[in-house]
C-alpha cells in the first residue's frame, strides 16, 4: 500500500509538472502571435480627432494588445508635447510652424507628416436664425478682427436683428483658430477676444445650438454630425460640402489636415503598424466621420514613403 506521505509527494510533483506545461504553452502562444502589443500616443487637433479616434477603434479590434490613446489638446498644444518627445503622433489642422520646427530640432525630434483628409471650416448659426443665409469674407473679418465694433447682428447688416451676437470659436492653441484668423482676418492669431473659446469642438457645437443669436466656426465634420441642430452660412455665396471642399471652390476656408509622426517611434512595431493601418483605411474612415479623403493615389504614395522609412 502506498504511504500517505508518498501519495502527497506524488500529487505535489504532478501539480508542478502541470503548471510548467501550462506556462510553456502560454509562452509558445505569445511567441507565435502576429498581433502587435504596446502603446500608441496621439494628441493634438480636435478637428482631426474624429479621424484618428475612428482609426484607433478599428486598429484595436485587430490588435487588442495595443493601447491607443488619442487626446485633444489642439494643434498647438499637441505640437508642444510632440516636439518634446512626449507623444508619437500629433493630429494637426495646419502645417507645423517655424518655431515648432526649431524646438523639434533642439530636442532632436525628427518627424514625417502625412496628409490624411480635407476639411472646410464651417460658419454655423442656430437653426432658429431665419435672417442669415450667407456671409462674406469681409463681413467675417469685420466681426472677428481685433477691436471689432460688431456687438449686434445689425452691425454686420443693417437689416439683420438689433440683437446681441453671441460668438463661439476655437481657443488659441487650435490649428483651426490659426487658419481662420490668417485667411479671414489676414494675420494668424489676430482675433477679437470677446467670444466663448474652447479646444473642444463639441462645446462649440453645443454653444451655437443653444443660443438663437449665436455664430461660431469649427470643422465641417462637427457640422455634419450635428446638422439637425445647426445651420451653416454660405461664404461668399458658396456652401461647405464634399464637392466644394475637394474642388477648392469653398474658399478661403478649405484646407488639408495632417498627422505628424515621430520617426524614432516608427522603429516600434506597434507604431509603424498603426500608421500603416491609418493610411490603408483612411479613405473609408474619413468619409465615415464626415471629412473628405485625399485622392487614393496620394494615400498610396504616402504608404510607399512609410515603407521606406520603416526600412531605414
Amino acid at each position: 500500500m502506498v504511504s500517505r506521505k508518498k501519495l502527497v509527494g506524488s500529487i505535489f510533483i504532478l501539480i508542478l509538472m502541470l503548471l510548467a506545461f501550462s506556462s510553456g504553452c502560454r509562452k509558445t502562444k505569445d511567441n507565435n502571435s502576429k498581433e502587435s502589443s504596446g502603446e500608441v500616443r496621439a494628441d493634438g487637433s480636435s478637428t482631426v480627432y474624429p479621424i484618428t479616434e475612428a482609426v484607433a477603434e478599428e486598429f484595436q479590434k485587430e490588435n487588442p494588445d495595443v493601447r491607443v490613446t488619442v487626446g485633444t489638446s489642439g494643434t498647438g498644444g499637441g505640437f508642444k508635447k510632440f516636439v518634446a518627445g512626449e507623444i508619437d503622433i500629433n493630429d494637426a489642422s495646419r502645417p507645423i510652424k517655424d518655431e515648432e520646427k526649431q524646438k523639434a530640432e533642439e530636442n532632436k525630434i525628427e518627424y514625417v507628416d502625412f496628409k490624411v483628409a480635407f476639411d472646410g471650416i464651417t460658419i454655423a448659426v442656430n437653426p432658429e436664425n431665419d435672417w442669415a443665409k450667407d456671409i462674406t469674407v469681409d463681413e467675417l473679418k469685420k466681426t472677428w478682427e481685433p477691436e471689432s465694433k460688431v456687438t449686434k447682428w445689425s452691425d454686420i447688416r443693417t437689416n439683420w436683428p438689433d440683437e446681441k451676437i453671441i460668438l463661439f470659436g476655437p481657443d488659441t492653441d487650435s490649428g483651426t483658430f490659426d487658419f481662420f484668423t490668417e485667411k479671414i482676418v489676414g494675420e494668424e492669431g489676430s482675433s477679437r477676444s470677446e467670444y466663448t473659446a474652447s479646444a473642444d469642438d463639441n462645446v462649440l457645437v453645443e454653444g451655437v445650438s443653444g443660443e438663437k443669436y449665436s455664430l461660431g466656426y469649427f470643422g465641417y465634420a462637427y457640422y455634419k454630425e450635428n446638422k439637425d441642430k445647426l445651420k451653416f452660412l454660405k461664404v461668399n455665396g458658396v456652401a461647405p460640402g464634399v464637392d466644394t471642399i475637394l474642388k477648392g471652390t469653398y474658399q478661403p476656408l478649405s484646407r488639408p489636415v495632417f498627422i505628424y509622426v515621430n520617426k524614432e517611434s516608427l522603429k516600434r512595431e506597434e507604431l509603424s503598424a498603426f500608421v500603416k493601418f491609418y493610411l490603408e483605411n483612411a479613405s473609408s474612415l474619413v468619409k465615415d466621420v464626415g471629412y473628405i479623403p485625399v485622392p487614393e493615389s496620394d494615400y498610396q504614395e504616402q504608404l510607399e514613403k512609410l515603407e521606406e522609412l520603416i526600412k531605414e
